[in-house]
């Protein structure tokens, strides 16, 4: 009985941000002599966007829970299901493509109607809990990150080891290259790879930078940003991690541990490579977020008494940053997501 017209205009990269996109909707829907507009901004979905994004909530096939000292704030998701023991606390938006949560004090599936198990398991869903999300599936290879090491960024081959520092700068040590500890600037288009070989990385950051590896990459202290955002809105020091294997935490980091930036392994797990090993640490800070196959663990807790027994509590906390300006060349999901809208 009626017409439609729509317009989209293509409003740029926010930020100059490679690979993302932010487009306006316009649609106008005529009937007779009645009109209405809607309009619609979107922008193409980043994995970064995510303080938590797993493919799976299990490691080796073992559940791994969330507990009383977990604390994230930002938006979290899953292509699987949450295990929650205790009172855990998720301040963002909490999605599950499945339909269920599994609770650590009967064992049992708990659907969608019932979000707790009294008196036991109370997780503590401030931004609201979505059943039957639309499921992401990420890719095995940071392609665009490859590319771009190849085109103004570094790539080197074999073992490296990167110390950033608070100048700008970063001391590289590479024995194909015949290099230890050179210092140099962070490549030009903020892409760093290391294929064939393990990534050592940990310092300070001042600037923008994405560093991945083929295999593992190797978190043996603090890595942290020159100018903290939560305390200084104008940083623009932006980090990203992404392995095509594993991101771990090494025994020799230190008692309180904190990674600013967006950690990504496409192929299994973020974790402490002790994270079974008594007596227990302190606290594990994340600024920024964790995009992982399958969970990895950072420690353990008694099932009697819900005590921790070894490894870090988490306390993670979302970089908004990161929804606008993601780290460059960071992964895309292939959707869309709406920024606003206007009737």
């Amino acid at each position: 009985a009626g017409t439609y017209s729509v317009v989209i205009t293509d409003l740029g990269a926010p930020g100059g941000a490679p690979g993302i996109r932010r487009y306006r909707v316009i649609s106008t829907g005529t009937v007779e002599t009645v009109s209405q507009v809607l309009t619609n901004y979107v922008q193409t979905d980043n994995y970064a966007r995510y303080i938590w994004f797993t493919d799976r909530e299990t490691y080796r096939g073992s559940n791994v829970w969330f507990w009383n000292q977990d604390n994230l704030n930002g938006p979290t998701h899953t292509n699987g299901h949450f295990n929650i023991a205790g009172t855990p606390t998720f301040t963002g938006e909490a999605q599950s493509v499945d339909d269920y949560i599994r609770y650590f004090n009967n064992g049992n599936n708990i659907n969608s109607s019932q979000l707790s198990n009294p008196p036991y398991d109370i997780p503590n869903f401030q931004g609201g809990m979505t059943f039957g999300a639309d499921q992401f599936n990420m890719p095995s290879q940071a392609l665009n990150l490859r590319a771009a090491s190849s085109g103004g960024g570094l790539r080197l081959q074999g073992n490296t080891t990167v110390v950033l520092n608070s100048d700008g700068t970063m001391n590289v040590t590479n024995s194909g290259m015949g290099w230890t500890n050179r210092n140099m600037s962070l490549p030009a288009n903020g892409a760093l790879f290391v294929n064939s070989g393990t990534l050592a990385i940990s310092g300070t950051l001042k600037g923008r930078l994405t560093a991945g590896a083929s295999r593992d990459i190797i978190v043996p202290g603090r890595l942290v940003y020159a100018t903290d955002p939560r305390t200084n809105p104008s940083s623009t020091d932006t980090l990203g991690l992404i392995s095509e294997e594993d991101i771990v935490i090494s025994r020799s980091a230190p008692y309180d541990m904190e990674i600013n930036g967006s950690i990504m392994t496409l192929n299994t797990s973020f974790m402490f490579d002790s994270w079974w090993v008594g007596p227990p640490r302190g606290t594990l800070t994340i600024f920024g977020g964790i995009i992982q196959d399958e969970r990895g663990p950072v420690g353990t807790f008694s099932g009697l008494n819900g005590q921790k027994l070894s490894g870090y509590s988490k306390s993670y906390t979302y970089d908004p940053r990161l929804l606008n300006n993601p780290p460059p060349f960071f992964p895309t999901t292939g959707d869309y997501i709406t920024l606003s809208w206007e009737d």
